[in-house]
């Protein structure tokens, strides 16, 4: 969690939170891999900068692979103006 604008942020959550309420998806997995780019462009002290999304949602079936990941990224498109740097889906059959 990080401090931003006096409020406490848990990224994790918000993913979570908006993928659930747009898609309905029968398997959502969010996972905070901040850790793991700790130095790299992009990561803050703190983390909530970089996530995977694992993600079945039979709304996003009948769409394109890319379809799909420009649904989610313009879902999370004011994530991406704050604290969101890198997202990584993986779309699960």
């Amino acid at each position: 969690m990080i401090l931003l604008d006096r409020k406490l942020i848990n990224m994790k959550n918000i993913i979570e939170q908006k993928i659930k309420a747009e898609f309905s998806p029968e398997i959502l997995e969010v996972i905070d891999e901040s850790d793991l780019h700790a130095g790299h462009s992009g990561w803050r002290e703190g983390g909530n900068t970089h996530f995977k999304v694992r993600i079945k949602a039979s709304v996003l079936d009948g769409k394109s692979p890319v379809a799909k990941h420009q649904a989610i990224m313009k879902l999370l498109k004011h994530e991406f103006s704050t604290t969101l740097h890198a997202l990584s889906i993986d779309l699960i059959k």
